[in-house]
């Protein structure tokens, strides 16, 4: 499975259960490319439900590394979100 701009971008799936919850994920409608799909929350969860699913690999592939389940699941889910300035970082400490 390959995730890219927060959503499903690849996959080869032979299981069962892979299968259908794919199929799940897929009857919310899918996108020509990950580029302009634009997960809803139930798809977003139907998403992480696939991934659950996966017994493989689940790369990102924006750096080819593979993810664990719960980082996937945080990538679809936190996928354009503004990010919130750490304490520790520049932006995050005042009179400076």
């Amino acid at each position: 499975m390959t995730l890219k701009w927060g959503t499903l971008k690849g996959w080869r799936f032979t299981h069962e259960a892979t299968i259908a919850a794919a199929q799940r994920y897929a009857e919310f409608g899918m996108s020509a490319g990950a580029a302009t799909q634009n997960d809803t929350p139930d798809q977003k969860q139907a998403l992480c439900d696939l991934i659950d699913a996966v017994d493989g690999e689940i790369v990102n592939d924006w750096s080819g590394e593979a993810m664990t389940k719960d980082e996937a699941k945080r990538y679809v889910l936190d996928y354009g979100k503004p990010r919130v300035a750490s304490p520790l970082s520049r932006e995050g400490r005042e009179g400076e």
